[in-house]
């Protein structure tokens, strides 16, 4: 039986803006098994720091509890330990804040031993931090969204056993990114281009990559659908090797937990050579969240790549929009382009753009190296992406993309012979 909450955000400034959080807080809700019966927005200078929405407001909401047969709450931001426990005195319900929600599809989302592991040093964090509220909000009502994960019975332990656990993890963790680094090492120096797809959740990631590499990653239409990272090889129609890495999604107000806990996860963008950006076209708040995107992936130190925009979902809006989605948008952050990752429209587009991405920084070169010159060839091959090697009399015929620097350096060599 699906458990039945109320969602309640509070405004500060701008009313739309919280009635659209609260839209994305029932979609993450749905996600996590739930459904949300109401949606109530307390306006306020600034969230009650006692109650979040004021004493007030919550015992008309416990009212409300009643009418509609509700199991509890889910509030929009994360709630301090006192808001947590002074809600749950009033309402005598179960409270469940946006943090609490997000850690929850985690927990039930994660597949990899690496995101379990880091989905429960997240969840730990968080409740070590809300130890005296946590507790009591959730334990008497036992099971359901908001203690998936570790167990329940983590939220009964103290503050000493949190803690030796969370440093067993962090051990764990560290291991596993000396894993993940070494298979880094190995792609980095394979030197096949690596184009990471990043993006809002659900704006079509794992799609994407399920339609160029036939991957068959989950892609449900749910927030988060997907969380461990996957790596697949493609060649493009000229020839060249890449690897696409499909990435966890972003989204707004994620907790800094997890951005922590994820952080070995998600560095695997920081070391793409291209950073894919896929956007929901149809998303009436893209806006925003390409803006949380970018904001996120600066918290990560993530900048100076170039970056390939897939305005995605095209067949989803009308013709008007679709016109104005497919202008170039000058965010000074690279290429843009429309597609359909449904129907393959606009794919054609896309594959060009990587193509002159990757173009941009490489010089197309027709090489003839001699074949007492075993050292040069090794290097072309380590810096370079070959596209053809042919041997005849006089040494070795290798068409390649170059940097520029490694271009210069074997003009010599150069028979002219553009790709």
């Amino acid at each position: 039986m699906e458990e039945k909450y109320i969602l309640v955000g509070v405004s500060v400034s701008d009313e739309e803006e919280t009635e659209n959080s609260l839209a994305e807080l029932s979609a993450l809700l749905d996600t996590a098994g739930g459904i949300s019966v109401l949606k109530v927005i307390q306006r306020l200078d600034h969230p009650d720091p006692a109650t979040y929405i004021g004493k007030g407001k919550a015992y008309e909401i416990r009212d409300m509890l009643e009418k509609y047969e509700a199991d509890g709450i889910v509030c929009d931001d994360e709630l301090t330990p006192a808001q947590m426990r002074n809600l749950t005195d009033i309402l005598s319900a179960k409270v469940i804040d946006r943090t609490i929600l997000i850690l929850d599809i985690f927990a039930s989302h994660a597949v990899t031993n690496e995101g379990k592991i880091q989905v429960e040093m997240a969840q730990l964090k968080y409740r070590l931090s809300h130890l005296t509220g946590l507790g009591k909000s959730l334990s008497r009502l036992g099971g359901g969204i908001g203690t998936r994960g570790p167990g329940e019975t983590k939220l009964e332990i103290d503050r000493r056993r949190l803690n030796s656990r969370i440093a067993s993890l962090s051990r764990e963790i560290k291991e596993l990114k000396q894993t993940r680094e070494t298979t880094r090492k190995r792609r980095l120096n394979s030197n096949i281009p690596i184009l990471a797809i990043v993006g809002y959740t659900n704006a079509g990631k794992s799609s994407l990559l399920n339609r160029l590499t036939g991957a068959n990653v989950l892609a449900e239409d749910k927030l988060f659908a997907t969380l461990d990272p996957v790596t697949r090889n493609y060649e493009t129609v000229k020839g060249r090797r890449l690897l696409f890495i499909d990435t966890v999604g972003f989204i707004n107000k994620l907790p800094h937990n997890l951005i922590d806990a994820f952080k070995s996860t998600l560095e695997e963008a920081k070391y793409a050579d291209i950073l894919v950006h896929v956007i929901d076209s149809s998303d009436p708040e893209l806006d925003l969240h390409a803006q949380v995107v970018y904001k996120t992936l600066k918290e990560l130190a993530i900048s100076d790549k170039p970056v390939i925009t897939v305005y995605n979902k095209k067949d989803l809006i009308d013709t008007d929009r679709a016109e104005l989605i497919s202008l170039p948008r000058d965010s000074g952050r690279g290429l843009s382009v429309s597609v359909s990752v449904k129907t393959g429209e606009g794919m054609e587009n896309f594959q060009a753009a990587i193509e002159k991405v990757l173009n941009e920084n490489m010089q197309p070169v027709k090489l003839l190296i001699p074949y007492n010159e075993g050292g040069a060839v090794s290097e072309i091959k380590r810096n370079g992406q070959v596209i053809s090697e042919e041997y005849d009399e006089k040494g070795i015929i290798l068409r390649v993309y170059l940097p520029q620097m490694f271009a210069d350096k074997y003009r010599e060599f150069d028979l002219n012979g553009y790709l």
